[in-house]
């Protein structure tokens, strides 16, 4: 007969595994007002060991400058609700505007407040180091942006050593409709930008934009490397867990390492 503990229930044996997250831990902190990133990186990441694991974090529907720089502050208590107590690989903050208008060296000190021995992403630096593995020299870029955080974009990765050769946007400031931009319209948008005069890949730019699971088939047809936010974020997670799994039903990037 089993030994009763102080509250009369009995005593079960077990063990204890490593759980969901045996081979990485990885916690991404969302928007409040975006409604794919979550539902991108299930897909994209759904492997055996891989933990991923959210927070929310407070932000305005309009896409402004202001409005993105007013989220700095939140983000160290955004980390702090992904499992306190637990160890996390790798800490990504969710949202590329906001990454440009703040800058990644101020969202990883933020980040590290909270997780100072996490390694940090965006999908602003995962998206350079991504092309970078894909050896893109001169990229098009899609985003739904008003025009001044398109010409800040062009800007930045111009500031690190990629031609912009082509640039479009869907215009949406608002973040619930760039949610709702009908994937078709998304793929004939980033086929056209890699039909452009010098454009040797294409990087599709908003976590909130549903783009992910159209890469295999983008790079099929323009014989062309395509990467987006959520796509180049998720592989910049794994790789920097250490995960080297080739993946390349997920698109020509899942298939590289990670040199930076």
């Amino acid at each position: 007969m089993s030994k009763n503990n102080k509250s009369g229930a009995a005593a079960v044996p077990h063990r204890l595994d490593a759980g969901i997250a045996s081979r990485a831990a990885i916690g991404v902190v969302s928007l409040a007002t975006d409604q794919t990133l979550e539902h991108e990186f299930r897909a994209l990441l759904d492997l055996p060991g891989i933990g991923v694991f959210h927070s929310r974090i407070a932000a305005a529907n309009q896409v402004t400058p202001a409005n993105l720089k007013a989220m700095e502050p939140g983000i160290a208590e955004a980390v702090d609700l992904i499992l306190p107590g637990v160890d996390l690989d790798v800490v990504a903050y969710g949202c590329t505007s906001a990454s440009l208008v703040m800058g990644e060296a101020a969202v990883f000190a933020q980040i590290r407040k909270s997780r100072p021995a996490a390694q940090c992403t965006t999908p602003l630096g995962a998206a350079a180091a991504a092309l970078a593995a894909l050896g893109a020299k001169c990229i098009g870029v899609l985003t739904p942006y008003r025009d001044d955080i398109n010409d800040a974009l062009a800007r930045h990765f111009a500031g690190r050593g990629f031609t912009v050769a082509a640039l479009g946007s869907f215009h949406e400031e608002d973040d619930r409709n760039a949610a709702r931009i009908r994937p078709a319209d998304i793929r004939r948008a980033a086929a056209a930008m890699a039909r452009a005069p010098g454009v040797d890949a294409v990087f599709v730019s908003c976590t909130n934009l549903r783009a992910a699971a159209a890469v295999p088939q983008l790079e099929q047809a323009a014989a062309k490397p395509v990467t987006t936010s959520n796509h180049a974020m998720a592989w910049h997670c794994l790789r920097l867990a250490g995960i080297r799994d080739s993946l390349p039903r997920l698109g020509a990037l899942f298939a590289l390492p990670c040199s930076g």
